[in-house]
């Protein structure tokens, strides 16, 4: 080839990747081996900053856990993210690489994303070398986006975003089969909250309800009723779901209890009626439980807003997979109602989320937060390679 004939670029990010296929891979294998839970992520922090800094790149390691780094020159900048912290779950699996720590394992795929990432990281590391980045390219390998309200906002509140254009992650989906990338334009997750409401009444004996708040009675109308109202009051195109987890009340069957419990998650797919839920909700609970006599408390705590991707994050996307896996490689991604704070991200800067197949083609299913989750090991080289693509397709695209 002669000298200054044009480098294909999304030919070199696909050979530098490959170069590293087996150190990707390992590197997966080792933070499956030894997850670490949200804000605890110290030796996952280092392994990434310690490669992400003998790879050229300029790295700040967060106060408490998590690693920002940059690369490239110029005004534009793109992010993107991954997540580092694992789940309060068993290893379920007998793989040789299976967690070594007692109640925690990688069971939401977190050790693939930050694998991918880094292995982005490298081939980019080579595109700028090259002079072939037009742009900066920041990544974000977030703590804890396991709890609520999740780590992204405390990257927001570090200044992670400052001056970033658009920001992109994927998210490993064993729904989807490896050589595949789901993309969505719009809702692609659903917002998700928690919301707990405390009953209190004067209890008494069950066989004199008129003389006492009958506050298990409440409850069990707060239980039933709640849903019901929002499903009426909320604009049915908006799939919010109230869905309890925890009921707690009484301790004998002729007793009224003075208090009592019911907690659980409020998930909506749409932005503006998730900034209107909260105080619906506080409304229709005293509505509930005022003619019984009782006394209720909400305690509704915001988690996590939608994912909404932006049409032009999802046509650079689109591009990347394509590069990588032609056209076959494209799948249209379900919606979800689980919750994902990457949606904080995308509250300040367009942006969008991809779903990495990670299931073989042929082989058992499984999914996410289960202690028998298993990848395709080969995900983790697809997702570096449409993640770095991304970046750059974003740096070359029109705002």
């Amino acid at each position: 080839m002669p000298a200054d004939a044009p480098v294909n670029v999304p030919a070199l990010i696909d050979s530098v990747v490959e170069k590293y296929d087996a150190e990707l891979v390992e590197l997966r294998r080792d933070l499956h081996a030894h997850p670490e839970l949200s804000w605890a992520e110290t030796r996952t922090t280092a392994l990434v900053a310690d490669r992400l800094e003998e790879a050229g790149w300029r790295v700040t390691r967060l106060p408490q856990t998590g690693v920002v780094a940059e690369i490239g020159e110029g005004p534009r900048v793109v992010a993107l993210r991954a997540d580092l912290d694992a789940l309060p779950v068993d290893d379920a699996t007998d793989d040789p690489w299976r967690s070594t720590v007692p109640g925690v394992a990688h069971a939401c795929g977190h050790d693939v994303h930050t694998s991918a990432l880094v292995g982005a990281a490298l081939a980019l590391s080579e595109v700028h070398a090259r002079g072939l980045l037009p742009g900066r390219v920041r990544l974000l390998f977030q703590p804890a986006e396991e709890v609520m309200p999740g780590g992204a906002l405390h990257l927001m509140s570090l200044g992670a975003l400052d001056d970033v254009e658009r920001v992109f992650a994927l998210h490993c989906d064993p729904g989807v089969e490896l050589g595949q990338v789901g993309l969505r334009l719009g809702p692609l997750t659903s917002a998700a909250d928690r919301l707990e409401v405390r009953l209190e009444g004067t209890g008494g004996h069950t066989s004199r309800p008129h003389l006492t708040g009958d506050l298990t009675f409440a409850l069990a109308k707060v239980i039933t009723e709640l849903p019901a109202m929002l499903s009426r009051r909320l604009d049915p195109r908006s799939g919010v779901s109230l869905v309890w987890g925890i009921v707690t009340a009484g301790a004998a069957a002729n007793v009224i209890p003075d208090r009592g419990l019911v907690a659980g998650t409020v998930r909506i797919l749409d932005a503006v009626v998730w900034a209107e839920c909260e105080s619906l909700v506080r409304e229709l609970v005293h509505d509930i439980v005022r003619p019984y006599g009782v006394v209720a408390h909400v305690d509704y705590q915001q988690g996590v807003p939608p994912v909404v991707n932006e049409m032009l994050a999802h046509q650079v996307f689109s591009q990347a997979v394509h590069d990588v896996l032609g056209e076959e490689g494209h799948v249209i991604a379900h919606q979800s109602l689980g919750g994902e704070d990457f949606g904080w991200y995308l509250d300040q800067v367009p942006g969008a989320m991809a779903r990495l197949g990670t299931r073989t083609p042929g082989g058992p299913s499984y999914d996410l937060h289960q202690g028998n989750l298993r990848v395709d090991e080969r995900a983790t080289g697809i997702g570096a390679k449409v993640l770095a693509g991304a970046a750059v397709h974003a740096l070359v695209t029109d705002r």
